[in-house]
């Protein structure tokens, strides 16, 4: 699990709750108030979106609490132990390495190496796949880009729907204060939407996707380069060369 994502929740829903006061958090639950702006989300969403995409577009929140399995500055050793296996027995052994791995991906460019596929062609393969696996991504962070737009908008609506009922009661100078009160709540239910929910989530998710898409490419060019013969420590050389400089020292330090 990303440890980083249940903090920050919580410390979140912590710091705001101690700045309400524990005895005075009854006086921010409007029922009213969460029909428009949540009900309103979810309308909106329904127009823009095919009702089909809703639910994985909304399950795509949890993987900002997953672990990123695949980590960049961990390949280097991986690759390397299989270009140097192939050195020394030929491509056919990585077939059995193959099926103890985890990612399809990594699988799936070895096997086709130990078929003896063309190299373009499986450059073709694997990068076709990881462009589908990018707009994918993409598409789930455009979902929640959507609803970080969509939650201030509702809450204004909110807002302006409670400053119109609270205009029409001037009569009564008794209900002005808490009519106010209703109307404010929406703008912060759609605030808290956008900038503690949707916009974090967003940065993680790309933040997430960047990191799968190096990783792919370093699996590409490792893979390619073991079916090319090359030498392991060249190939360690040119994977290093993805990786930010502290990364390196780091992988240099563990070699």
């Amino acid at each position: 699990m990303d440890k980083g994502a249940p903090l920050g929740l919580f410390l979140g829903i912590l710091f705001m709750v101690l700045a309400i006061g524990f005895d005075k958090i009854a006086d921010f639950i409007d029922i009213p108030s969460i029909q428009i702006v949540f009900g309103g989300l979810v309308a909106a969403l329904l127009l823009a979106n095919p009702m089909n995409k809703l639910g994985p577009g909304f399950s795509a929140f949890k993987l900002i609490f997953k672990e990123i399995t695949v980590k960049p500055e961990n390949l280097i050793s991986q690759i390397n132990e299989l270009a140097q296996a192939a050195r020394r027995e030929g491509l056919l052994v990585l077939e059995e390495k193959a099926r103890d791995m985890e990612d399809p991906f990594m699988q799936k460019g070895i096997m086709l190496m130990v078929d003896g596929t063309d190299p373009e062609l499986i450059r073709d393969i694997l990068e076709t796949e990881l462009a589908f696996m990018e707009d994918r991504h993409k598409d789930k962070q455009g979902f929640w880009e959507h609803i970080a737009e969509l939650g201030p908008a509702w809450g204004m609506i909110g807002t302006l729907i409670g400053l119109v009922n609270m205009l029409a009661q001037l009569s009564d100078p008794s209900t002005l204060g808490p009519s106010m009160a209703v109307a404010l709540i929406t703008t912060l239910y759609g605030s808290v939407i956008a900038n503690f929910v949707a916009g974090p989530s967003v940065k993680k998710l790309k933040g997430k996707t960047a990191v799968e898409v190096v990783a792919r490419q370093m699996m590409i060019e490792g893979l390619l380069s073991i079916q090319a013969g090359e030498n392991p420590r060249v190939i360690e050389e040119k994977l290093k060369s993805f990786l930010a400089p502290s990364l390196r020292g780091t992988e240099e330090d563990a070699a």
